[in-house]
């Protein structure tokens, strides 16, 4: 269980980090993928389009064995980076969840509705303010849900990063089952942990829900309820027209 547990933590820093870092990497590709001008969306669509089809772990492969044999990375400061396996993780799962993670956020900014941009102009907000204040916050709503399917499956796939030798769960779990010959209770405790780790972020990720989008909750149960109100009152409508009838025959 030590082993397991220090394999725990390190997919959850490896999770965090790469988390923080896609999403500092995907915002100014994301603006410049939603520009007009082809200087920068071009560069940045054929950012998505290669590490988007590029499978994680043969970016892994690249990054840690690929990138260490050029003369340019080997000759340099560069190589304390890329000689440590887990900032190779850290770069090559950045890369590869930043790809996704830039459609995301365009998809959301893209929800947006044009009457608010349009709205803010007409007063004298400027474009660098409506964005911050306005589009920016209204687009992590909508994405919040698309993000969180993301990250859960991507915190799922963190388990390869034991082909390029860092001891997350997986890999230690793999470990216990070559020093013990038994593949049941390592895996099963493995996947009992990844289930725990994914189902925290989960809830996590469910009240930020609720709080950013509060207001809307509120409104889906006044719908609930304004529907429902015909439904509960049919009963006693019911019994009194059954009421009046037998009066009636009596």
């Amino acid at each position: 269980m030590p082993r397991m547990l220090h394999g725990m933590l390190n997919t959850v820093t490896l999770t965090v980090l790469t988390l923080a870092f896609g999403l500092a990497l995907a915002m100014p590709i994301t603006l410049a993928r939603m520009s007009a001008r082809r200087l920068f969306s071009l560069p940045a669509a054929a950012f998505v389009m290669f590490f988007r089809g590029t499978p994680a772990l043969i970016l892994l492969y690249l990054v840690y064995y690929g990138l260490a044999q050029l003369p340019v990375v080997h000759d340099s400061p560069l190589w304390l980076i890329f000689v440590d396996p887990y900032a190779c993780a850290v770069i090559g799962l950045t890369l590869n969840h930043a790809s996704y993670l830039v459609e995301i956020l365009r998809g959301g900014l893209d929800a947006v509705p044009a009457g608010m941009t349009e709205a803010s102009a007409a007063l004298g907000i400027s474009p660098r303010q409506t964005f911050t204040w306005i589009r920016f916050p209204l687009a992590m709503r909508y994405a919040l849900k698309a993000y969180q399917n993301e990250a859960l499956g991507f915190t799922k796939g963190t388990a390869i990063v034991g082909v390029i030798t860092v001891v997350d769960l997986t890999a230690a779990a793999n470990e216990v089952f070559e020093r013990t010959y038994d593949p049941v209770t390592p895996m099963l405790t493995a996947a009992a942990l990844y289930w725990t780790l994914v189902n925290v972020m989960r809830i996590g990720f469910e009240q930020l829900d609720r709080t950013l989008n509060r207001h809307l909750t509120a409104d889906e149960q006044r719908q609930r309820n304004r529907i429902a109100a015909p439904r509960r009152a049919l009963p006693a409508r019911w019994a009194a027209l059954t009421a009046s009838r037998t009066e009636q025959a009596r």
